[in-house]
């Protein structure tokens, strides 16, 4: 791993947000993929979500910072409803203009699965861009800013350098930089080592311990087992769109209680 990864990444985050997530439904082409998920996380927890491929866990996630616009239910991050208002006495909920929900979002990370870094970038400026973009920092400052987060995932060394010129494990580690850049209050991490080769998962995993010993709130979808069993305060089973078990990871890792976790569970550990 290059660089050296320091444990104080965490700070660098606004004061944890809790999530409430209420009756939620999401269907693509007729299939439901989200059939009524209710789901609460703590602040400064770290929950994470398992599942087979096609469960709900992704849709799940974009759910959360309106990326996927619920058909039903809503979903509310530090007491704030996400991408709807209420309306009227009835309380109706109303879509929020696009403006304040990238508001919105711009409080909540996002790191995805293949990066999503800008080619024509360098780390500095791909770190930089949304706190300028948002107003929320000069350029001046929020460059300084983004030298100490890359410094902080262990790539101080490499600000110059283009996404290209880097390995994928370097990639999600600038990309986790740039989530934590608007000084987030909830960090979501949709599958952050799935496009890894197996030697790369252990650098960004090293990162995201990082976070979750520093009270950031964390909801990680994700395969690693051993790493879920490490970090995790919950750990939530998605099966059909559905959260069949939930609880801490030594009774939902170790004792299931659903088939279906059972299952899932003999083939992945």
């Amino acid at each position: 791993m290059t660089g050296r990864v320091t444990a104080t990444v965490g700070a660098d985050t606004a004061p944890p947000a809790g999530i409430e997530v209420h009756g939620v439904h999401k269907s693509f082409g007729g299939r439901r993929v989200l059939d009524g998920v209710s789901l609460t996380v703590a602040p400064g927890t770290v929950t994470v979500v398992l599942g087979r491929s096609g469960s709900g866990k992704s849709t799940l996630l974009r759910v959360l910072n309106h990326l996927e616009k619920p058909e039903a239910g809503h979903v509310s991050v530090g007491g704030e409803l996400i991408g709807v208002q209420r309306h009227g006495g009835g309380g109706r909920l109303k879509e929020l203009g696009d403006k304040a929900i990238l508001a919105q979002r711009s409080r909540i990370g996002f790191v995805f699965q293949n990066f999503n870094l800008f080619p024509h970038l360098t780390l500095l400026d791909n770190v930089a861009a949304a706190p300028v973009a948002t107003g929320r920092l000069p350029r001046t400052q929020a460059r300084a800013r983004a030298r100490e987060l890359l410094e902080r995932v262990g790539l101080g060394d490499r600000t110059g350098a283009y996404p290209r010129q880097l390995s994928g494990g370097q990639q999600q580690r600038v990309a986790i930089a740039r989530a934590l850049a608007l000084r987030p209050g909830v960090i979501l991490f949709d599958e952050p080592t799935s496009a890894l080769d197996p030697e790369l998962v252990g650098e960004v995993l090293s990162v995201i311990k990082d976070l979750a010993t520093g009270g950031t709130t964390l909801v990680i979808v994700t395969h690693e087992i051993g790493f879920a069993r490490e970090v995790a305060d919950e750990v939530v089973f998605l099966h059909e769109g559905r959260i069949v078990e939930q609880g801490p990871p030594a009774r939902v890792l170790d004792h299931p209680a659903h088939p279906r976790t059972r299952e899932f569970l003999s083939k992945v550990l």
